[in-house]
């Protein structure tokens, strides 16, 4: 494996780490890279670097040869294609009375086959939009559905955290997320507080779930009576940063207390 550089292949896209082989290249260097697609054009938009050991085991894509002025030219019709199919699909289904939103159109380098991507609730009889759209552009069009999920990794947004979308940035795939990751990290059950931009609970709520649920194995239960250096009562909150947690004397009285203060769980009176 050769240096490792970050590609672009869209304007504002993601940014996708390739292999560089033998080809020597830098910051705005244009360059086909393999895709699963077919050859894809790219801008280089990061300065090249040894590859790390989790990337020597990937199959990353590879750079296939540096782009001339004809990919170049080729590249912005492309994107003048795209815009126009996207605009014209969009007219179409109005038309048909569709029950599909449009999301991107994509097309490869050679642009003999446009990519319509969209979402919907159910299954979309699509056989007279893709007949009007083959009547226009005479190539090969392919309908692709896409979920909620996946229209976010797509178009990309700045999430509830003020940062770029982890999907859109670096996630690779998607892993199932449940309410029971945020109760185990205290965090406020409130639809609105866990939910993306997509609708669906937030991925990062995985992220640490697994550390959360290590560090709570040496916290006591919630409903423990324990005997601290301060005196006894029952555990009402965990607080797993801090590493302590809040007891319960009273219906008044309450305290904070570290791990380390704790003498005895299931203290007797």
């Amino acid at each position: 494996m050769g240096k490792i550089v970050g590609t672009r292949f869209r304007p504002g896209g993601k940014i996708y780490n390739c292999d560089a082989g033998h080809f020597v290249v830098s910051c705005g260097s244009h360059v086909i890279v393999e895709t699963t697609d077919g050859l894809a054009f790219g801008t280089v938009v990061t300065t090249p670097r040894p590859p790390t050991k989790e990337e020597e085991r990937l199959s990353l894509k590879k750079v296939y040869r540096m782009a001339n002025d004809g990919d170049v030219e080729q590249y912005k019709k492309n994107l003048d294609l795209e815009r126009s199919a996207f605009t014209y699909c969009n007219d179409c289904i109005k038309k048909l009375g569709l029950d599909m939103h449009l999301v991107s159109v994509q097309t490869r380098l050679e642009a003999d086959k446009l990519t319509f991507y969209y979402t919907a609730d159910g299954r979309v009889d699509f056989r007279e939009l893709v007949k009007m759209l083959v009547k226009t552009y005479k190539v090969r069009i392919e309908m692709r559905q896409i979920g909620v999920r996946n229209r976010a990794k797509m178009i990309g947004g700045i999430g509830p955290c003020g940062h770029e979308l982890c999907c859109h940035a670096f996630m690779r795939e998607f892993h199932p997320v449940s309410v029971r990751m945020a109760k185990e990290q205290g965090l406020s059950l409130n639809p609105s507080k866990i939910s993306g931009l997509c609708g669906r609970l937030m991925c990062c709520l995985a992220f640490e779930y697994d550390t959360y649920c290590e560090l709570k194995k040496k916290f006591p239960d919630c409903g423990k009576i324990v005997r601290t250096q301060k005196g006894r009562g029952r555990v009402v909150r965990h607080n797993v940063l801090k590493e302590s947690i809040v007891i319960q004397v009273d219906e008044a009285h309450q305290f904070e207390v570290g791990l380390n203060e704790i003498t005895s769980v299931n203290a007797q009176s």
